[in-house]
């Protein structure tokens, strides 16, 4: 079974981080939510998250995907957060997968690993002056390799289920999309 860490920091986007986490424990997969610290997570609209761990008590772990839910100033906690950046780096030397929704993009531009990559996110959280050789998308999700980047909210449950058919194929994507009730 595929596991992924979703880190959580404090005012990350809300709707985001629930959908992910969701979504993928609907398709079996092992999610660990890791807080920066060991208070519980107010999120950007209030409301209040209790991660399953602390961040320092997984950076061990090997994890096949780690995906940071946006939001702000969430993005801008785990920009700020050196373990963050360098678990990112140590995933993408690794090469497993990187995942990044809303404002999060920005700490992966930051940390120079969407560097000559296509990639979305929240309109104007990834300045194209600031990070000339990210290649940016309006789509609502991108796929470069084994990065996988999102644009908001309202693309939450499309990045979720793409995550889930890079960890575990098409049919399980389909099987929680048919329980959601949703078109396909």
């Amino acid at each position: 079974m595929p596991s992924v860490l979703v880190p959580l920091a404090q005012g990350c986007e809300e709707l985001e981080a629930v959908t992910i986490i969701d979504l993928l424990r609907r398709a079996g997969i092992d999610v660990v939510t890791a807080g920066l610290d060991n208070r519980p997570v107010t999120a950007s609209r209030g409301t209040l998250l209790i991660a399953d761990t602390r961040l320092d008590d997984v950076l061990g772990r090997t994890f096949d995907m780690v995906v940071l839910p946006g939001g702000l100033p969430g993005a801008d906690h785990l920009a700020a957060d050196p373990r963050i950046i360098a678990l990112l780096r140590s995933q993408h030397a690794a090469q497993r997968y990187i995942a990044a929704i809303c404002a999060a993009p920005k700490v992966l531009a930051g940390a120079g690993l969407l560097d000559g990559r296509s990639a979305t996110a929240y309109p104007g959280a990834v300045d194209p002056e600031a990070f000339p050789k990210v290649r940016l998308s309006d789509a609502p999700v991108v796929v470069d390799s084994l990065i996988v980047t999102s644009r908001g909210p309202g693309t939450a449950m499309d990045f979720a289920l793409q995550l889930i058919e890079l960890l575990l194929g098409r049919e399980s994507r389909d099987q929680v999309e048919r329980g959601l009730v949703r078109t396909l």
